[in-house]
């Protein structure tokens, strides 16, 4: 049996936090080489359906691990300091964070991008870019997966893991008035990229205004932070974006309702870890981790601040919403 330690590691938070606030669920199990991985989530704070929600995902790519430990680090500061800060335990008896940690367990044991199907999760989803000209192949592709960025077969059900994904957001948070999820990754720039939809397409965003309102808060409340915020579509566009098509599917349903749904994206940017320490580059993970220590250290503690202010700006909606 091949161990994978971050699934054990998430594992042991479920002990950490008050166990009346806290709900632990094994999603599903992906298995892969006679191995056999489980995808775990957590629901923490207010069962009410239409409760503020924070979502934070991890390990949709299995290479970027530093996605999943950035999640990993924010769960157990806040189920530990549940245990004691009476402050928090109010706030989350009015608002729930939910979370999978690590979307693709198979993926991360084997050191791959892709699934162990060699499908690249965040290209998966039935969603078809508009922009066609701004194109190549990592944005998607059905030619083989044994090249990067497969797509996978079309007309096909999603994967295994996306379909997890999916169902778990649309369970979880779609009920909420409100509710904003962040998908972290790396891999991709010299700065650390806070990117809102779409990816699909240059097109503006229906919920344009919501996005602006949201910057201009951070702007004024962090206004020394170090985040680039804009569309991904800015940089390049894709097929399949499993966000793209959670974000179409809740407008579709709530579009005429004050419900608000808006997934962000924080892709960190690996290449100035790489720029600090090119031996890197001979390391499978080194493109998309830190590898030295206090770089590693520096990056558990970087993103906290954005957490806990998107975490805020869930609650206080009505602060900029209308």
């Amino acid at each position: 049996m091949k161990e994978l330690l971050e699934v054990n590691q998430i594992k042991a938070l479920s002990r950490l936090g008050p166990t009346e606030f806290v709900e632990f669920q094994e999603l599903g199990r992906v298995d892969v080489k006679n191995n056999s991985y489980p995808i775990y989530s957590f629901i923490i704070g207010s069962k009410a359906p239409d409760a503020p929600c924070l979502g934070l995902f991890g390990g949709v790519h299995g290479l970027e691990r530093v996605g999943t430990h950035v999640v990993m680090a924010y769960l157990e500061a806040l189920l530990k300091r549940m245990n004691w800060d009476k402050d928090l335990v109010e706030k989350m008896k009015s608002s729930r964070v939910v979370s999978i940690p690590l979307i693709n367990p198979g993926g991360m044991a084997w050191k791959k991008r892709a699934n162990p199907n060699g499908v690249d999760l965040m290209r998966n989803a039935p969603v078809e870019g508009q922009d066609q000209s701004k194109f190549f192949i990592f944005s998607g592709h059905r030619i083989s997966n044994k090249l990067p960025w497969y797509r996978g077969q079309q007309n096909k059900a999603m994967e295994y893991e996306a379909q997890i994904l999916v169902d778990f957001v649309t369970r979880e948070m779609f009920s909420s008035k409100i509710s904003m999820a962040i998908d972290f990754h790396s891999g991709f720039g010299m700065v650390d990229r806070f990117w809102y939809p779409y990816a699909k397409t240059t097109a503006t965003f229906p919920r344009i205004r919501e996005v602006q309102a949201i910057k201009s808060l951070l702007d004024q409340s962090l206004p020394h932070h170090i985040y680039n915020i804009g569309p991904q579509s800015h940089h390049y566009t894709t097929h399949g974006d499993l966000w793209d098509y959670l974000f179409d599917d809740h407008h579709i349903q709530n579009g005429a309702t004050d419900k608000i749904f808006l997934p962000w994206t924080l892709e960190m940017g690996s290449w100035n870890w790489v720029k600090k320490n090119p031996k890197q580059l001979f390391n499978l993970l080194g493109p998309f981790n830190p590898i030295i220590g206090h770089r590693y250290d520096r990056t558990m503690r970087r993103h906290i601040s954005l957490i806990d202010f998107i975490f805020a700006a869930t609650r206080n909606s009505h602060c900029w919403s209308k």
